[in-house]
């Protein structure tokens, strides 16, 4: 069986580690520190790094790591990978049977052009870097929100019991914002509650479903008449399409 845990570090970056009893792998890992003193801690072997996207707080700790661990170095081809080994597109597959996974390679650009998620369909498992949050997305830096807003397509036609691991806890805040697009949502006020508590008592509202994130990111529901709704308000205009709500709600939280 394995474990996949999360390693807090920087601000609020989450660094994850898939692990049994013997082998780890570890995605986006910001910094060196924390996951030497976990890999040693646990007596693990680690055998490959996987990257999502360029940014420093995702990348900075593979040279260090890749000198210690001697491993391979995952990323995307269209993006500049600090010690990059292998680089993949969508259709390529990273098989680890050590941990008995085959990550499928999704291309989901809009953050960073090249942009990439890795997708174990054997056990519903998504590690999608700062493309979804729960109850939000990545901003837009490279990308457009037809990119966007297609990648988040992508990842919500995934099945529904896909466990959602994202780098950042943004849960809480991001939740303020969605209720001010989305107030009457009694599925958002119950989820709220739950964050709140899980962070009170100081622990990760991550990971997330695919099944939750449908009914309550608004990110997600540009196609619905509250989002719709919402955005035409805050625009003041009619808008006619889901890519032009998508691109109004983004605007929108990025001056939240």
């Amino acid at each position: 069986m394995i474990k996949i845990s999360p390693i807090h570090a920087l601000k609020d970056n989450y660094i994850w580690i898939i692990h049994n009893q013997k082998y780890a792998v570890i995605i986006d890992p910001g910094v060196a520190f924390p996951v030497i003193e976990f890999i040693r801690q646990q007596n693990l072997e680690l055998i490959a790094i996987l990257n999502t996207h360029h940014h420093h707080d995702h990348t900075g700790g593979n040279i260090e790591l890749s000198q210690l661990f001697g491993v391979k170095i995952y990323g995307p081809a269209k993006e500049t990978i600090p010690g990059m080994t292998d680089s993949l597109v969508e259709g390529d597959t990273i098989a680890l049977p050590e941990l008995s996974l085959n990550l499928s390679v999704l291309d989901t650009p809009g953050h960073t052009i090249g942009h990439i998620s890795y997708y174990d369909p054997g056990s519903n498992l998504l590690f999608c870097g700062d493309t979804l949050f729960s109850c939000g997305c990545g901003r837009i830096f490279e990308g457009t929100p037809q990119q966007m807003y297609a990648s988040l397509r992508k990842i919500a036609n995934l099945p529904d019991a896909t466990r959602i691991y994202c780098t950042h806890e943004y849960t809480l805040s991001n939740i303020q914002f969605a209720i001010e697009v989305d107030p009457t949502n009694p599925l958002l006020t119950e989820y709220a509650a739950q964050v709140k508590k899980a962070r009170a008592n100081n622990e990760p509202t991550l990971p997330s479903m695919i099944a939750i994130e449908k009914t309550i990111n608004p990110f997600l529901r540009c196609d619905q008449p509250a989002i719709i709704n919402a955005a035409n308000q805050h625009a003041k205009e009619q808008l006619t399409d889901a890519i032009s709500v998508f691109s109004e709600i983004r605007k929108w939280k990025n001056n939240y």
